[in-house]
């Protein structure tokens, strides 16, 4: 009930305005989104990079309403690839197509992304398509696939467990070695689509994070590279350990050498988790986001888990 109500609050407009106007609400969503600048977020960057983690880069936005802020988003996308080439950091970056207008045109969302993926393959870079809820699940990797075909190979795709469908798919885009996060999911979607209780929700994980790893080994185990910008086929994108335990013993008995897959993780969350999978050698990408459109990702962020909540409360009676 709490985790429906807060993704309705994600994206009902009444909501943000009154949210984002209360001071305390920035300092609770601080904890989860990296700053409102790229320099606040290089410098974030270069912190976690320090510790031996790679990064992926998400400018915050989606669901822009005119062509206008289609290509503003865009350009705002560029930028961030313009100043990761220039500070030389480890970091790709993760985009959502409904932010470069998805939900408009998809022509020209195609031309966007495009834009996108060019620049970023002049600066031997890598962009990582976020998945979003079941109305673009279809349009969002059809247009990955429209672009592998255009000879763009810098790109992947996130999967969500939650939805039933996701093995057909994970089964589709790993026959084209389709680099591929896998997460949860983080909106709300009907038990027609989606499975409705967590366990399933986690058993399905563990079985798709068999098929990708298996996917993995049998296109040679690529490993990360040295610039930690261009991951592996297999991203197991979670917080939750026995997920990760899962993982590390399933890549163990299969021989997935630890530098051929990575655990991805989101910023702020899990900080003494990460530092000690690093310790034991594992590939660790954190998911550091920034910008001033920062609601919709935040409230996602409380609705995932309730201490988050209380941790949004308790910063309210601090004023």
């Amino acid at each position: 009930m709490l985790r429906s109500f807060l993704i309705y609050l994600s994206k009902a407009a009444w909501a943000q305005k009154m949210v984002t106007s209360w001071k305390f609400a920035w300092r609770t969503a601080s904890r989860f989104v990296a700053g409102t600048k790229i320099d606040d977020a290089i410098r974030a960057i270069r912190e976690l990079n320090a510790k031996g983690i790679n990064v992926t880069l998400d400018h915050l936005g989606e669901h822009t309403s005119k062509p206008e802020e289609a290509s503003e988003a865009t350009t705002e996308i560029l930028n961030t690839l313009d100043e990761i080439e220039k500070s030389d950091v480890r970091a790709n970056v993760s985009i959502k197509l409904t932010q470069i207008g998805l939900g408009l045109d998809e022509n020209l969302c195609a031309q966007n992304l495009e834009r996108i993926l060019a620049r970023a393959k002049e600066q031997n870079n890598f962009i990582r398509i976020d998945m979003e809820d079941t109305p673009y699940t279809d349009k969002t990797i059809n247009l990955y696939c429209q672009m592998r075909k255009k000879g763009y190979d810098n790109v992947g795709m996130v999967l969500q467990s939650y939805l039933y469908r996701t093995e057909a798919d994970a089964r589709k885009l790993l026959a084209d070695n389709t680099p591929i996060r896998l997460v949860k999911g983080a909106y709300q979607e009907p038990p027609e689509k989606a499975f409705p209780k967590k366990h399933d929700v986690d058993a399905n994980y563990d079985l798709l994070t068999k098929i990708i790893m298996d996917a993995s080994l049998a296109a040679g185990a690529r490993k990360v590279g040295a610039d930690g910008r261009f991951p592996p086929i297999a991203a197991i994108g979670t917080h939750d350990v026995n997920r990760i335990e899962f993982a590390k013993q399933y890549a163990q008995k299969i021989n997935l050498p630890k530098d051929a897959w990575e655990i991805q993780m989101l910023f702020g969350i899990r900080r003494d988790l990460q530092d000690q999978l690093v310790k034991d050698g594992y590939m660790v990408r954190v998911y550091v986001p920034f910008g001033t459109h920062w609601y919709p990702y935040f409230m996602r962020r409380l609705a995932e888990r309730p201490a988050n909540v209380w941790f949004f409360v308790s910063n309210f009676f601090k004023g």
